[in-house]
């Protein structure tokens, strides 16, 4: 461990909905987190400009400000936000925890809330038009464009899963995906095709975007398409065979799955799956946030790669508080017999 390091009895990597929740808990626990924002300060809400399914506000409440009140809310019981990247966690008693710009802490408990971040295409209008008629969200944001046309695109469970959701409030639902085969379970598939032969969803394979066109006033006007009968039209776009089309659509829904943030672990001994999600104890009893290694906690998207609400984060960000207060007083007096002990040497 350097000298130079300061140490801190708790740190919360992520200042998302699951980090400020735990930062909210710890801190009226009296264990003064230090909560560190990320590369992506308040995490995927502050990329949604009304949040309408977050209880206890029935008018909705913008992500941002949602994040914010929770920042707030932390500080004012005694949590520290600060500006910082993870990128290297040393498990130990304590833990050493550096940063992007060469800080280093020392920590007693350290909880991984750091999300995951949605996987997006790229292409034009997309960035400028992120909550405003574009998202990664169909639960969150569907309900926002009824009766408009809506683009899902993806060919896994997460699209087909999302296109059937938005069936709800679209006029007609167009699952855009790449390839003629699709990647999701027969149950999603079957499940799709049963809405096409209802009239409520049109399946575009081989097919990919190319543009989304609006303005954050006045939302999505349309978007640019591309299809090739052999699939991956983008990289056949001067092939005599690629069509291009214009569709007129209210709503992007981006379904290609998420990226967790948790390049940081590796090597750490917490164990992961094959796609980088944190896997924790689970189960129906207490300690359901830890991970292989004492005294790490996992919290949020970073572990939850199937509900990934606001909702659920923030219940996940408490379990993690709780249990890092349980393993912090255990730490706390194991700390206090072995000086008993030492003491009780010297005599």
């Amino acid at each position: 461990m350097t000298d130079e390091a300061e140490h801190r009895r708790l740190i919360i990597a992520g200042s998302g909905i699951a980090g400020l929740t735990a930062a909210i808990y710890a801190a009226r626990s009296n264990n003064e987190p230090l909560v560190l924002e990320g590369p992506e300060p308040g995490g995927q809400l502050t990329l949604t400009t009304d949040v309408a399914n977050y209880p206890g506000f029935p008018e909705g409440i913008g992500g941002p400000e949602l994040v914010n009140n929770m920042k707030s809310q932390a500080k004012r019981f005694g949590a520290e936000v600060d500006h910082g990247v993870v990128v290297d966690v040393d498990p130990g008693t304590p833990h050493r925890v550096e940063l992007q710009d060469g800080t280093v802490y020392t920590a007693d408990a350290f909880i991984a809330a750091s999300g995951a971040s949605a996987r997006t295409l790229g292409v034009p209008g997309e960035d400028e038009l992120m909550g405003y008629g574009v998202s990664t969200c169909a639960t969150c944001d569907g309900a926002f464009f009824r009766d408009e046309d809506m683009i899902v695109v993806g060919g896994g469970d997460a699209a087909c899963e999302e296109a059937a959701f938005l069936t709800k409030f679209a006029d007609t639902v167009y699952v855009v995906h790449r390839r003629e085969e699709f990647r999701a379970e027969d149950y999603w598939i079957d499940r799709l095709r049963e809405l096409e032969a209802e009239g409520k969803v049109e399946i575009l394979t081989n097919t990919e975007l190319l543009e989304i066109r609006g303005s954050p006033e006045a939302g999505i006007e349309g978007a640019s398409l591309a299809r090739h009968p052999d699939g991956h039209p983008t990289e056949k776009l001067d092939d005599a065979d690629t069509e291009r089309f214009e569709m007129a659509v209210g709503a992007v829904f981006m379904a290609i799955g998420h990226t967790p943030n948790t390049d940081y672990l590796e090597g750490t001994g917490v164990e992961m799956d094959e796609t980088g999600y944190i896997e924790t104890i689970g189960g129906d009893g207490g300690g359901q946030t830890k991970t292989g290694v004492d005294g790490i906690f996992g919290a949020g998207d970073v572990v939850d790669h199937h509900y990934q609400q606001a909702i659920t984060a923030g219940g996940m960000g408490c379990k993690a508080a709780i249990d890092a207060d349980g393993y912090l007083e255990d730490l706390e007096r194991a700390t206090e017999a072995s000086v008993d002990t030492a003491a009780a040497d010297d005599d």
